[in-house]
């Protein structure tokens, strides 16, 4: 089967745990950029990869890559690819997105123009006709210029990765998919311990980890445009895909996975997003201030993404607001508290100093990952 290097962008500041995932799923890495990891992988590894991974923002082909600093360098790089070996005859192609960083050519839309002509002139010479009516399947391309070397991607995964299907409505500022389970993936939290999330919103957090502990796959319910890529992909090798993302979930797992709203309609979209990711049976929604936050049980984990001034609290509320999340964190027995926000005071608000902070881009509002570590619990006896 044909091999391919395959492009994962990631949020900039989580790219180990995206490498993590790769390497977990039997692939090897060939470089690890900011906000990518590139990887060796076959068709299958397209599917695996788009149904498995958790913190990718897509899946894509890298077809060409090459060194581009005029317009009619980056033509004939273009076409000197072999797009006939991706594209059939009726292939519906378009550039959808083009970026361009420290490099000589900087226009988005000028680089997609010439992208798009110099790919149809390469398909002129290979399938001998001049017109290209575009009624088959679809192809997205896009291109990224960083110090002026062109690296040239066919998306698999079309929507980002990050679209997992289960949320319908969201709350004001949601953190994505992807993101909170990346950030998830960051602690040291496991299936069988406590995960409080006392600002939920829509319930991302509290949603991922109940996915990550009933091992559903993150891609199994939705739909990619390499799907219908029958000349890349056997539609055989889709179907295994999805049968082994099946075989492997597990909703009988015990879990104490809770998610508090002050706003009782927030909580009711929590609860509807719960639903349609399959997982409503193992999290418990409730309407609470963060005042009330409290747990009898030792060594849990608050994972949450507080309001931080930028679109839903005014700043002048965060002493208070951060002030009782740490009066109620410190209140509860050996737990560690794991906090992303753009506030740069969280640690003066809270009243103590975090164990470590990781900077990390939340779209592009620059954030921090405060993480203030509890005791870890003592080790099981094998006849416990």
């Amino acid at each position: 089967m044909k091999r391919y290097q395959l492009m994962a962008p990631c949020h900039f500041g989580v790219e180990s745990i995206l490498k993590k995932e790769i390497i977990d799923l039997g692939y090897e890495i060939t470089s690890v950029e900011d906000g990518r990891v590139t990887f060796e992988g076959d068709a299958e590894a397209v599917c695996r990869a788009n149904i498995f991974l958790r913190t990718a923002e897509r899946i894509m082909i890298q077809a060409g890559r090459f060194h581009a600093t005029t317009y009619e360098e980056l033509f004939e790089g273009i076409k000197a690819i072999e797009w006939e070996e991706f594209l059939p005859a009726d292939a519906k192609f378009w550039v959808t997105k083009a970026s361009s960083v420290k490099s000589k050519l900087f226009s988005p839309s000028d680089i997609q123009r010439i992208v798009k002509k110099a790919i149809v002139e390469r398909l002129k010479g290979k399938y001998d006709i001049a017109w290209f009516e575009e009624t088959g399947a679809s192809y997205p391309v896009r291109v990224f210029l960083l110090k002026d070397e062109a690296v040239v991607g066919i998306d698999s995964s079309g929507e980002s990765l990050h679209k997992r299907g289960y949320r319908k409505l969201a709350s004001k500022a949601p953190i994505s998919e992807t993101l909170a389970a990346a950030l998830i993936m960051l602690t040291p939290w496991k299936k069988d311990r406590i995960l409080i999330d006392p600002f939920c919103g829509s319930g991302t957090f509290p949603i991922e980890a109940a996915m990550m502990a009933a091992n559903i796959a993150p891609g199994v319910n939705r739909e990619f445009p390499a799907q219908e890529w029958d000349n890349v992909i056997p539609k055989k090798i889709w179907y295994e895909a999805v049968e082994e993302a099946d075989e492997l979930v597990d909703l009988d797992v015990h879990t104490d996975i809770q998610g508090y709203d002050i706003d009782s309609d927030v909580i009711k979209i929590a609860r509807g997003n719960a639903a349609l990711a399959g997982v409503d049976k193992l999290i418990h929604f409730q309407q609470r201030d963060v005042k009330e936050l409290s747990h009898n049980k030792k060594y849990g984990f608050l994972i949450t993404n507080p309001p931080y001034g930028e679109r839903l609290e005014e700043k002048s509320a965060l002493p208070d607001l951060y002030g009782t999340l740490g009066e109620r964190f410190r209140k509860l027995d050996d737990w560690s508290a794991y906090i992303i926000t753009a506030c740069e005071e969280t640690e003066k608000y809270m009243g103590q100093k975090a164990d470590k902070n990781r900077k990390i881009y939340n779209g592009m509002i620059k954030t921090y990952y405060y993480q203030f570590m509890g005791k870890k619990p003592p080790k099981r006896t094998k006849q416990q």
